[in-house]
């Protein structure tokens, strides 16, 4: 079991930037692939990025370039640096864990945090 916990959301002007942390207890993170979603108003929860356990990343195409994925097994945390955020990119941010590969699909992922809200100002 792994219970995650989100931070450092926030409202931001656009072009401006953020970096949300995921903080683990109950079990290690090393041995988890690590990602974090988004849920915006009135649509489905969309895969934003992921981290694998030898560090390898995937983004979703809109976030390339902008968001970077890391992760802390020393501090067991994951975290998310946004730069250049657009208006597009409000939602309400969930950090995710599984075991094995990096998938898309969030029912396909085990753990989940409980959110962090992301407001861009345009």
């Amino acid at each position: 079991q792994v219970q995650l916990v989100e931070s450092g959301g926030g409202l931001v002007e656009a072009g401006g930037s953020l970096r949300l942390s995921c903080a683990a207890s109950g079990n290690t993170l090393s041995g988890y692939v690590m990602g974090w979603f988004r849920q915006a108003p009135g649509k489905e929860r969309e895969f934003v990025a992921a981290i694998a356990r030898a560090g390898s990343t995937d983004y979703v195409d809109s976030v390339k370039g902008r968001f970077t994925i890391s992760r802390d097994n020393a501090e067991n945390a994951v975290y998310l640096q946004m730069n250049s955020l657009k208006p597009e990119d409000t939602a309400v941010y969930y950090c995710a864990a599984r075991k094995l590969i990096i998938v898309a699909a969030p029912q396909d992922w085990d753990y989940w945090g409980q959110g962090t809200q992301v407001t861009v100002s345009s």
